[in-house]
């Protein structure tokens, strides 16, 4: 080893005289070679100097070098712990067991591979060993307890049932981190009882109740600090799936629900705990979902798909210097061994491995990688991991990210054996590069660079500097009238105006002068060139130094073909791929781009999106939502511009798009309050939060459109009492405050990408000097003797979107009971009728001669205000039929059926309410005001006027 820097000299010193300070004593003790390796590993790691500062005796139990020395530790670390727990009988000890246990042997880790030439292999052997031992400690320890406490889950013939553990990623391929979160799924072999406590507990709620005990004694940071975070989204169903299945329930939803990313995820799954018969049938199970029969080219697709993603997530997050998810990352090399994994698995035994080196060697024995491509593989996957180990023992951080300190750049050079950071790093980049080739050169893209020129002309027009005048003829000559190569030779001298003040560099300014001439030619043929550049233009100015983007319209005519495409039929859309250009990454696939998701895989299509940002990280998570938002507007946008979307359709994808973000931001503040306050005791079902979201408004209705906010009332189960049972105790009526405001603060926060949704609140029961959340009793008596008239029209309009299923079917009642109430009809349309003027005098905007499409006499509002006074005045007389739904289309359909309004006066309402919204809704991608000319849609407003004069001005001339 070279000798060591200055810079680490001095912090060798300082952290020396740290640990002399904290443990005098002992230090006096320590032999003058153990002193000198404690200072070198001082130097290298805060994380040791923390370790021994916290438990001192550390330094000397290591004195006479037999675990240092030992390079097979491994298979003592289950029987040591076992040791060490037993007789223990209250949970702090266990806590404090494991956390100890964890930190010395971490510390015995970084000591042998930091200066004791200790390979990176043996890290992983020891790391993923350790984690076992830890998990099954602590399972073991917690399935004796539970069993002590409610009794033995057991099988039919009253065998008991074990808790089988599945380690996902790098703990699965015992290639774990020095400071990774781990990856776990649950499941057991039986459905059945208990058997030997005071009542029965069904095995999947005993296995649940056990599941979240295992995962808080690993998750919890206490005084000893924390063992693992867990990560439970890999399961079945993601954060909306039990947190424990049976065998039955899994193969299920993998042969009918599991994607591609799931099988890819199921290479590297491992049965932590053995047992028996039990870990066979779930490995048989499992591996024909993993790994087909037949060499599976039908994969390819997905896969292509996927790499698609994870280069766009590179561009996405400009990952240039982090080593496991930048380009040529470790995450490249996993991908291309699991590549050939999943394609050939099925036929070759030899790849059903999890281990990635033994991976690529079988690859390399097959011949399905050359083998000096396999071992540069293998070498430049061993630096990386190598380095991203150094990186996360200096401060046990999850980091993956090479340093911009100057401490931390001289660690890992030294102890990577360079002479300087510039060496080291330029080392690392060379290893990058090679892997981001053969990362490049896999299964092809869906969307090949092509070569498309233009003509010569408009690489003249562009790189010449010409004037106004000059421009002007020549724009004529390739068919633009006068008009037209006026406006566009306006807007090209803007904007290489405004370009060439931006701090460009060459890469970016090359890919603009490829770009340019051929973006001019498609845009000088449309209909209106002027407009369309403009539209455009404003993109380019937003990407223009960030060449990775220009680069993508370069190389990818199809995606500049669909970014003309869609700026031409909407500048709300235009404006969108403006303030974020990660949606350019949605260019690329046009398959997906025009077809929204179903609509019931939203909620799933979301929990994925989410999978690949850390739980604990709210600020990531913060801007994942948001990011997954824009994507599917564009989605959803591009589907309607290109008429494969019916107008109710995209509202209806719309709704559920909101729906599902409404529900994980109610998770995630639901995990970050249980977290730190735990949950009401009074909840009796460890499923149940007591919690639920209404919708009012257009989200209530079915009705959402592009930038509408979301109406919600937050309501709470009404016999709820006492405090929070977590570390810190709360009232439980001060718990649903914070959680409401933690769910307002996850939607109002501004990231990167804006924020998720305006919320309006002022709808809950009085409004903004009510409470923030509603007991549902409470909320029920409000309704019935205190609301307003259009307090009243507006919860026709309410549906219980997000919550436990009995609150639902509680509010359910409670609408069709306030809904349902007999009303005086005239002095009922009296207050109607008042509240529609009032709100047309203040909110509508129409000039002379325009017509307001909601607000005017005979528009939208008119129709939405008849809906509410038919429920409110005849419900009574019909209510399961009119307070069933909130959108105007099936209350209308409704009063048909009960023979309140005649067919043909439903159909033309009908058809006036959708004729008026569609103008609308095209209006609003173009990003124009809702006003159309006074002599629009006369028959449809006319037909509203008439059915407005008829229900609430009856005698009325």
């Amino acid at each position: 080893m070279i000798a060591m820097p200055a810079l680490l000299q001095q912090q060798a010193d300082k952290q020396w005289l740290r640990f002399k300070e904290r443990a005098p004593e002992l230090a006096e003790k320590v032999t003058d070679a153990r002193s000198a390796q404690l200072k070198m590993l001082f130097a290298c790691s805060d994380f040791a100097v923390q370790s021994l500062c916290q438990q001192p005796e550390l330094a000397l139990e290591f004195d006479d070098a037999t675990e240092l020395n030992n390079s097979d530790r491994a298979g003592d670390y289950a029987s040591v712990l076992a040791t060490l727990l037993d007789g223990v009988t209250d949970e702090a000890t266990v806590l404090r067991v494991l956390r100890q246990f964890r930190r010395k042997q971490l510390l015995l880790i970084a000591w042998r591979e930091m200066l004791l030439g200790g390979e990176v292999e043996e890290s992983f052997v020891h790391i993923s060993a350790l984690a076992d031992a830890l998990i099954l400690a602590a399972y073991r320890w917690y399935y004796q307890k539970l069993c002590h406490e409610v009794g033995t889950p057991t099988d039919a013939h009253g065998k008991a049932v074990p808790l089988l553990i599945i380690g996902m990623g790098k703990l699965g391929g015992r290639e774990l981190n020095f400071s990774s979160d781990i990856d776990l799924i649950f499941t057991f072999p039986h459905n059945g009882v208990t058997q030997g406590g005071r009542r029965e507990l069904a095995n999947q709620q005993f296995f649940i109740r056990l599941g979240q005990k295992l995962v808080n004694a690993l998750h919890q940071t206490t005084a000893d600090g924390q063992v693992y975070r867990v990560d439970m989204r890999l399961r079945p169903f993601g954060e909306s799936g039990p947190l424990a299945v049976s065998f039955n329930a899994m193969e299920e939803y993998y042969q009918n629900h599991g994607r591609t990313w799931e099988r890819y995820a199921m290479v590297k799954a491992r049965i932590i705990n053995g047992e028996g018969q039990y870990s066979d049938q779930l490995r048989a199970m499992l591996r024909p979902f993993v790994f087909r029969r037949y060499i599976d080219f039908g994969v390819i697709d997905s896969l292509r798909q996927m790499k698609a993603m994870i280069a766009a997530e590179v561009r996405r997050k400009g990952l240039h210097d982090n080593i496991k998810l930048g380009a040529g990352g470790i995450r490249e090399v996993e991908f291309i061994a699991q590549v050939f994994q999943l394609i050939r698995g099925g036929r070759e035994p030899s790849l059903q491995v999890r281990h990635l080196p033994a991976a690529l060697a079988a690859i390399e024995a097959l011949g399905d990688l050359p083998s000096e491509d396999a071992k540069q593989l293998h070498e430049s996957y061993r630096l990386l991991r190598r380095v991203e180990n150094f990186l996360q023992a200096f401060d046990d951080q999850q980091t993956q990210t090479l340093p911009f300190d100057e401490l931390n750049q001289a660690r890992l050079a030294w102890l990577t054996g360079f002479d300087n950071w510039q060496d080291c790093y330029q080392a690392i980049q060379a290893t990058m590069s090679r892997v981001h080739r053969q990362f490049e050169g896999l299964i092809g893209d869906n969307t090949e660079a092509e070569e498309e020129g233009a003509p010569q002309i408009w690489f003249d027009i562009w790189q010449t500097e010409l004037d106004e005048a000059e421009l002007l003829p020549l724009l004529q000559e390739q068919g633009l009238s006068e008009l037209k190569a006026r406006g566009l030779a306006v807007g090209l001298l803007s904007f290489k105006a405004e370009y060439s003040r931006r701090a460009m560099g060459p890469q970016g300014r090359q890919a603009l002068d490829k770009l340019m001439p051929v973006l001019l030619d498609k845009i000088h043929a449309t209909e209106t060139p002027n407009r369309l550049f403009a539209r455009v233009q404003h993109i380019l100015l937003h990407i223009v130094t960030r060449s990775a983007y220009l680069q993508l319209l370069v190389e990818n005519s199809g995606a500049l073909k669909q970014l003309l495409r869609l700026c031409e039929a909407s500048s709300l859309v235009a404006e969108q791929l403006a303030r974020f250009p990660i949606l350019l990454d949605e260019l690329l696939l046009p398959q997906t781009l025009y077809e929204p998701i179903p609509l019931e895989c939203y909620r799933d299509e979301l929990r994925q999106f989410l999978l690949r940002v850390p739980e604990e990280d709210v600020e990531q998570q913060m801007e994942a939502l948001r990011q997954f938002k824009q994507i599917q507007l564009l989605r959803i946008a591009a589907a309607d511009i290109a008429d494969t979307l019916p107008l109710m359709k995209v509202s209806d994808h719309l709704t559920w798009l909101a729906e599902a973000i409404v529900d994980e931001v109610v998770n995630q503040a639901w995990v970050q309050m249980t977290e730190r306050h735990g949950v009401p005791e009074a909840l009796v079902h460890s499923t149940d939060r007591g919690f639920g979201v209404v919708a009012y408004g257009k989200l209530g209705g079915i009705e959402l459109a592009y930038s509408s906010d979301l109406d919600l009332v937050f309501v709470q189960q009404s016999d709820l009492r006492g405090h929070t049972n977590g570390p810190k105790l709360i009232d439980v009526r001060q718990f649903y405050l914070r959680l409401a405001q933690r769910i307002i603060h996850l939607f109002s926060t501004r990231t990167a990408s804006g924020v998720l949704y305006e919320l309006d609140m002022r709808l809950r029961p009085s409004g903004d000097s009510g409470l923030m959340v509603s007991p549902l009793d409470a909320y029920q008596q409000y309704l019935l003797n205190q609301a307003w008239v259009w307090e009243q029209q507006a919860l026709v309009r309410s549906r219980f979107i997000v919550g436990d299923a009995t609150l639902e079917q509680q509010f359910i009642e409670i609408r069709q009971q306030v809904l349902s109430q007999p009303r005086e009809q005239p002095s009922l349309a009296e207050e109607v009728i008042k509240m529609r003027e009032r709100m047309r005098e203040h909110l509508i905007k129409a000039k002379e001669e325009e017509f307001d499409l909601k607000q005017s006499s005979g528009g939208l509002v008119d129709i939405e205000f008849l809906t509410q006074y038919l429920v409110l005045a005849f419900s009574h007389q019909h209510p399961q039929a009119l307070t069933r739904w909130s959108d105007n289309i099936r209350i209308l359909e409704s009063a048909v059926a009960v023979g309140l309004l005649e067919e043909q006066e439903a159909e033309r309402l009908k058809t006036a309410y959708c004729a008026i919204r569609n103008r609308g809704h095209r209006l609003s991608l173009l990003d124009e005001p809702g006003r159309v000319p006074d002599s629009e849609l006369c028959t449809e407003r006319e037909w509203v006027v008439e059915s407005w004069e008829k229900w609430l001005k009856p005698g009325e001339e």
